[in-house]
């Protein structure tokens, strides 16, 4: 009877492994194509309307950081909206990787840039 209890408890245990593992997936690529194409994109679209648009490109990003930080969170702080809008020109978006690394990786690119 204990072998099939330990059975038991250590398929339903990788079950729910299993299931969170798929919702973590499924939820960093909804948070990258949001971030990269949609958030992001957006930002860029909307600064690349011209030079005057530039400097009040600058502006609206600060506005729009604070209205979403207070409505979201820190996730949409200035410094990651920046992020987000350098993210939106990458080429192609690796799922295995997490928003986490992405933004390392920007932080590096735009250290070698600079």
């Amino acid at each position: 009877m204990e072998i099939s209890e330990d059975f038991l408890f250590q398929s339903v245990k990788e079950i729910i492994k299993q299931s969170c593992e798929k919702v973590f997936r499924i939820a960093n690529s909804t948070l990258l194509l949001t971030y990269w194409k949609i958030i992001g994109q957006f930002i860029v679209e909307d600064e690349q309307q011209g030079k005057e648009r530039a400097e009040y490109g600058e502006y609206m990003l600060k506005n729009l950081s604070q209205k979403l930080t207070l409505e979201f969170g820190k996730e949409f702080d200035e410094s990651n909206l920046r992020n987000m809008r350098s993210f939106s020109i990458c080429d192609a978006v690796r799922h295995e990787l997490s928003w986490t690394h992405y933004r390392l990786l920007i932080r590096h690119r735009n250290s070698l840039i600079l």
